[in-house]
């Protein structure tokens, strides 16, 4: 609507109120009048990006350079805002949609002044970026960098791309934030839509979910609502036919809902880490491919589990028919070079036109990509004729061919994870040849996903990272219930529904490492209405029930899961196997049943405050704070914690390496042993005030002393 030269858009939720000159003055919501934009600030709600001035006149007036044209006038016709900018005269023709509960903004065409370009033999405009949406927003409590949303209990104001190819970010000022949404011309300048939505905070998730069905997202906001979002899972690279009823014991003894499986459960794995990622051929432990996994995933689904597929989308390994003996030419290349000489097939230098400066020197990575063969080389000169030299030929079984003089090729590509594998170019198919090989593995019966190595794409990677998810999300039937991956970017959330999970973290700095990071970021992900993952877990051989009770517990105080991982020969050879799974059934339990209240989880967040899960007298739940005890004077084998509880004093004590016996001295008060509090009194040996007990499992000291006499008696307490 036009009204004293002002355009005013509108639904039934807020207001947007634009200037003539095209400046947000007002973006209000309905419901309690809140203004969220920052006055003032006199930022044009669009802009475009030329790389440089094109129109004669202005090249020659002004720097020729990366040049931003901000919008200074706008008219509404219709439902089309036509949109002018400063120095240049055509004009932007923006589609406006207003829906219940959000306005999208689409640049659909230019209206050209021929003149402009008169004598130029090119397809005029030349814009390389186009702001679509640009807004000084007030300051919030908080503010969501993942979904790029701002809010607090009065409302929310949230940017939001519709589809893969719109960038979308925000740009912190002294005393507020701009959020915005652009689209690219290398990848879909037109035609390419931007959301904004204000609204009650309560009803943002709703606003979110119109959005994802219009315009045909994946369903981020309905994965969040699932009731498994929240529960940790079983993770392992060897559920086989032969294995699984095992796999699916453990897990269950453990508590968990869900169980996901590594791509290297079904296909060769090649000669190490992730150098067989692409190649989708089964190995020997289902011989009838595709049938056998649907008859293992079913076994799964009917021990009440769900199954994930955990994969790595993006990479491509060095033995896969993608890497040899002719390297695919949709591998991703990170520098481009022409031959400035022919090569022989028994040249060692190559001798290239470009500079290559900048280029790779990690030993193995150093590899070259020229049409199909790979050449390895150990150094380049920075000076012409500029070469790569000590070149060895047909690296990685790759076949060896002459290449003319003019020929391109790059340096290629090489995850610094392992130096095993390859990224994609994105541009190419190749991404969507192996979206179609997960897709038929995943109709298999899985239901959720793992997206490792996200971060294995080209730049830019607030672009590529969400495509190469998406790339496979789309082609997956049905939808997954949740995803998770180790790399998002803004519209990964419609896909990335519980955020990355942190990797394995070695029992001696377990705990301070779910302090310093998953501990950290629960909070900051949780301003983008989701939750992280605490980590993949391993059941080291040193690992402790305290330890794992640790991890799950802060996972547990912000609605956050954990990945723990199967291993049968740790479990077999473990003494404690039974007492760190039931640490962690316990608390899977209680994330489902509605033990854990808002208060319990406030307390739990302390990260310098350890909890324990006890079954008491009453056989129900009871959560309460443990301190260590200095065991080392009498074992370095055993662990031993103590609480107050009831008036009186307590300890959980058990042996990690096997078993031992201990004299205990306690001057005053009874001391009572059993295995858990709602069990029977077990036996111990006692003369006067020493007590002889066997630590072997987790067991439960009762005594009627105060829980620091407690704490100096089992500190002072003599093997036997």
């Amino acid at each position: 609507m036009n009204t004293e030269n002002r355009i005013i858009l509108e639904n039934n939720v807020f207001r947007l109120i634009l200037s003539e000159n095209a400046v947000a003055e007002g973006l209000v919501l309905k419901s309690n009048g809140e203004e969220c934009i920052m006055k003032g600030e006199e930022l044009p709600f669009f802009s475009l990006t030329e790389e440089r001035p094109y129109n004669n006149e202005i090249k020659l007036a002004h720097p020729n350079k990366r040049t931003i044209f901000s919008a200074n006038r706008v008219r509404l016709e219709g439902d089309r805002l036509i949109v002018g900018f400063e120095l240049i005269t055509f004009e932007a023709v923006v589609e406006v949609k207003i829906r219940d509960s959000y306005i999208s903004f689409t640049l659909t065409d230019f209206i050209i002044n021929p003149e402009d370009f008169a004598g130029l033999d090119m397809t005029p405009p030349p814009v390389y970026e186009f702001r679509l949406i640009q807004l000084p927003v007030k300051p919030r409590e908080h503010f969501g960098e993942w979904l790029n949303v701002m809010w607090d209990e009065k409302a929310a104001v949230n940017v939001l791309g519709c589809d893969p190819y719109s960038r979308i970010d925000s740009e912190k000022r002294r005393d507020h934030r701009i959020l915005f949404g652009e689209t690219l011309r290398d990848y879909k300048l037109k035609n390419c839509s931007v959301a904004l939505i204000v609204s009650e905070s309560d009803r943002l998730l709703d606003a979110v979910e119109a959005v994802e069905i219009d315009y045909g997202l994946p369903r981020g906001v309905a994965s969040r609502r699932s009731g498994l979002l929240n529960r940790s899972y079983y993770w392992s690279p060897s559920v086989y036919p032969d294995n699984v009823d095992r796999h699916i014991s453990y897990a269950k003894q453990a508590g968990f809902k869900n169980m996901l499986l590594y791509y290297e459960c079904f296909i060769n794995t090649g000669s190490g880490c992730f150098s067989a990622c692409g190649d989708y051929g089964f190995n020997g432990k289902f011989p009838e491919g595709y049938k056998t996994v649907r008859e293992m995933i079913k076994k799964i689904n009917d021990a009440g589990l769900t199954a994930g597929l955990h994969i790595l989308h993006s990479h491509i390994g060095l033995d896969t028919k993608y890497a040899t003996p002719i390297a695919d030419h949709r591998l991703n290349t990170t520098k481009k070079f022409r031959l400035s000489k022919p090569l022989s097939e028994t040249d060692t230098e190559v001798y290239v036109e470009e500079d290559p400066t900048g280029s790779v020197t990690h030993e193995k990575c150093r590899v070259l990509m020229f049409m199909g063969e790979l050449i390895s080389y150990e150094g380049y000169t920075a000076e012409r004729p500029y070469k790569f030299y000590g070149c060895k030929r047909g690296h990685n079984g790759t076949r060896v061919r002459a290449h003319e003089l003019g020929e391109w090729g790059g340096i290629l590509d090489i995850s610094e994870f392992c130096a095993t594998s390859v990224y994609i170019d994105q541009k190419t198919s190749l991404q969507d040849e192996i979206a179609d090989e997960i897709a038929r593995l995943w109709e298999c019966g899985f239901e959720f996903l793992y997206f490792d190595g996200s971060e294995g794409v080209d730049s830019p990677f607030e672009i590529n990272v969400p495509l190469a998810q998406h790339r496979v999300y789309k082609k997956l039937t049905p939808e997954p219930i949740f995803c998770e991956g180790a790399a998002k970017a803004h519209f990964s959330w419609h896909m990335i529904t519980g955020g990355n999970a942190f990797d394995i973290f070695p029992t001696p700095i377990f705990k301070e490492m779910i302090a310093v990071h998953p501990l950290k970021e629960a909070p900051q992900i949780a301003k983008d209405l989701t939750r992280c993952n605490f980590g993949w877990w391993a059941f080291a051989p040193d690992m402790r029930a305290d330890v794992m009770e640790y991890g799950t517990s802060k996972a547990a105080s912000y609605d956050c899961p954990g990945a723990f991982r199967g291993r049968f020969d740790r479990f077999e050879n473990h003494p404690r196997t039974d007492d760190i799974l039931e640490v962690l059934r316990r608390w899977e339990d209680v994330r489902e049943n509605g033990f854990l209240t808002e208060e319990k989880k406030l307390l739990l967040r302390d990260p310098k405050t350890e909890y324990t899960l006890l079954i008491n007298e009453a056989v129900e739940y009871e959560m309460v704070s443990y301190r260590e005890v200095d065991m080392t004077k009498v074992s370095s084998d055993v662990t031993a914690f103590t609480f107050t509880r009831n008036g009186k004093s307590y300890a959980v004590i058990w042996n990690n390496a096997g078993s031992c016996k201990i004299n205990i001295q306690i001057y005053s008060g009874t001391l009572v042993y059993k295995r858990d509090l709602s069990e029977a009194v077990e036996n111990t040996v006692s003369d006067g005030d020493n007590t002889v007990i066997e630590v072997s499992s987790k067991h439960y000291i009762e005594t009627g002393i105060s829980e620091d006499e407690l704490r100096t008696c089992l500190a002072n307490a003599k093997s036997v």
